[in-house]
This record gives C-alpha cells, sequence and structure tokens, in this order.
C-alpha cells in the first residue's frame, strides 16, 4: 500500500462554513471540504492555502492546526493510504467560485447545523466539529479580551 498526504481547511466567515459540491461521476457526488495533495517542496500550510484557493477561489489565513484524517481508496497505481490534515481557517469575505476542471459543480457558506449535514464524508463531519468547537472557542475568548 502506498502513502499519500493532502492538506484541506475548515473555511469560516461570520460563522458560516465554505463548502464544496463534486459531482465525480459515477464514484461520488456530494458536498466536501477544500482539500489536496502537496506539491514538490510545500508546507502542509502552504499546501492547504493554495488548495482552498484554487479549489474555491476564497483566499484563506490559518488560524491553528485541528487534526488528520485517514482512508483508503484504490488508484490505477494500487491502493493508497491518504493521510489529510485539517487547518482551522478564516476568510474576508463570502466569496468563493469552484474549480470546474476538478469536478467542482457548486460552493457556498453554510452555517454549521447546514454544513454538518450537507456533508459526504463522515471523517469530514468529525472534522468540522472539531474545527467549529475551536472557532467558537477563539471567538468566545477574543470577545472576553475586546477584540472583536
Amino acid at each position: 500500500m502506498k502513502n499519500a498526504t493532502s492538506c484541506g481547511g475548515v473555511v469560516i466567515h461570520k460563522g458560516k462554513i465554505l463548502l464544496l459540491y463534486k459531482n465525480y461521476g459515477d464514484r461520488y457526488s456530494g458536498w466536501v471540504l477544500p482539500k489536496g495533495s502537496m506539491e514538490e517542496g510545500e508546507t502542509c500550510e502552504e499546501t492547504a492555502l493554495r488548495e482552498v484557493k484554487e479549489e474555491t477561489g476564497a483566499t484563506g489565513e490559518i488560524i491553528k492546526y485541528i487534526d488528520e484524517t485517514s482512508f483508503e481508496f484504490n488508484s490505477p497505481e494500487g491502493r493508497i493510504l491518504k493521510h489529510v490534515k485539517w487547518y482551522l481557517m478564516k476568510s474576508q469575505n463570502y466569496y468563493s467560485r469552484p474549480q470546474r476542471s476538478e469536478y467542482f459543480e457548486d460552493s457556498g457558506y453554510y452555517k454549521y447545523h447546514e454544513a454538518y449535514h450537507l456533508l459526504y464524508f463522515q471523517n469530514e463531519r468529525q472534522i468540522l466539529e472539531k474545527a467549529y468547537e475551536e472557532y467558537k472557542k477563539i471567538r468566545r475568548d477574543n470577545i472576553l479580551k475586546g477584540r472583536e
């Protein structure tokens, strides 16, 4: 089995989460978080920021590392074990546009409960839970410190 690493972001603006709708033919169609494979010489943070920008058009800013998920899939090269490193990010506005060349048909920002139920993959719902809890904690701390 071959190992591979991807990085992605839970991008939030004013409490709403950025999702993408991917229609990948007969494999699956559903809502996902932006993520993608590392390129030569990139850090995980650089990959996560680049992938968010490429897939959604949104410019994110990393707030905090959240966690890693893993899953297996078949490819023409054989079985792959994919590790995905996730970051909590913020954006400055609600702008998004799906990257059509990667089979994304739609994108947008959704309230937490909507995003949670829209997400296609269980492991992405778990990451969303962790990221949103962290977002609420940071927001609460900032309010207490008078920064918001």
